[in-house]
């Protein structure tokens, strides 16, 4: 487990990290999100003890990283996959690493074996491909059978094959018990990935459930129907409440109201239903709809003639 009480971090004039207080348990994957300049990667560098904390504390597995006396055999960590010496080869880098851990060299052929490295185990680094490069970033994070996994962005460079497996493997990791804690820009993927969410914004805890809730919580039931009778429909909905629109193939939107009313409503008024989903918000909508007032950096998304319209974009 990951326990951070009141951590803060600054520098200077700037506060990186606000007073963050959460737990990372074992068992799921918790996805670890927030706008760029939001904390995360000061947060995670704090919790492996790259940064000391201005005031608060960040323990693993009950203690501070710092005192934990073979650091690869409790926490596998990739947080920068370039941070490899490019003379060595990927079977001499693990190597070099499972030595300093008192961890046996035949782990270095299966963590290969398990990333998909062992055809190129021989070959200087600098010649990775950026995949390539992610990958000997996890068999170094799993180098040491770990019970407590931090990744950083960890598809990067991954092709679709790539990412599916990463994907299986935190799952798999997971099931067995682990602590898996994981960021990421990629609200897609967290939504088929994550468990359970811990969200910040400048430094300051906003979220913390799992995807579910904090989908359901942060964005606006809505229903979408299809009906020779929209009209119709559109004012009786609109007569209880309900906010309509009309989407781009010709279907009623209506927010603040369910299935079952939208169902009943058609029913009492005689109006015949071709189509009637419930949709839900994506994990990337109630993202953007709660950090919206926590991101620093906006960008003027340009017109086709190269005129800027207002920020509408958010840097990635």
């Amino acid at each position: 487990m990951i326990e951070a009480r009141s951590l803060t971090k600054r520098y200077g004039d700037t506060l990186a990290v606000d007073h963050l207080s959460f737990a990372v348990e074992p068992g799921k994957i918790t996805g670890f999100l927030g706008p760029n300049g939001a904390g995360k990667t000061t947060t995670m560098r704090l919790i492996l003890g790259l940064d000391r904390p201005t005031s608060g504390s960040v323990t693993v597995n009950g203690k501070p990283f710092p005192q934990i006396a073979w650091p690869m055999r409790e926490v596998g960590a990739l947080l920068d996959a370039k941070a490899v010496h490019g003379g060595r080869s990927a079977y001499n880098h693990l190597l070099c690493l499972a030595q300093t851990n008192n961890i046996p060299a035949r782990r270095v052929d299966e963590v290969l074996e398990l990333v998909g490295l062992r055809e190129v185990a021989k070959k200087r680094s600098r010649g990775f491909s950026l995949g390539m490069g992610q990958r000997l970033g996890i068999a170094a994070a799993l180098l040491g059978d770990p019970g407590i996994l931090m990744f950083d962005e960890p598809v990067n460079g991954l092709d679709p094959e790539g990412i599916l497996w990463i994907r299986n493997l935190m799952k798999a990791l997971a099931a067995e018990g682990r602590t898996v804690f994981v960021s990421s820009h990629l609200m897609s993927e967290m939504e088929n990935t994550a468990d359970h969410l811990i969200v910040i914004g400048r430094g300051k805890l906003i979220a913390d459930c799992t995807v579910q809730e904090f989908i359901a919580a942060n964005s606006q039931q809505s229903v979408r129907v299809r009906t020779p009778q929209a009209d119709q429909l559109a004012k009786a909905a609109a007569a209880v409440g309900a906010t309509v629109r009309t989407d781009d193939d010709g279907r009623l939107v209506l927010l603040g109201i369910g299935t079952a009313q939208v169902g009943d409503l058609a029913f009492e008024n005689g109006i015949r239903l071709h189509e009637l989903t419930s949709a839900q918000a994506s994990l990337e909508q109630a993202f953007m709809e709660l950090t919206a007032s926590s991101v620093q950096f906006h960008a003027e998304t340009p017109m086709a003639d190269g005129a800027p319209v207002a920020p509408a974009g958010r840097a990635g």
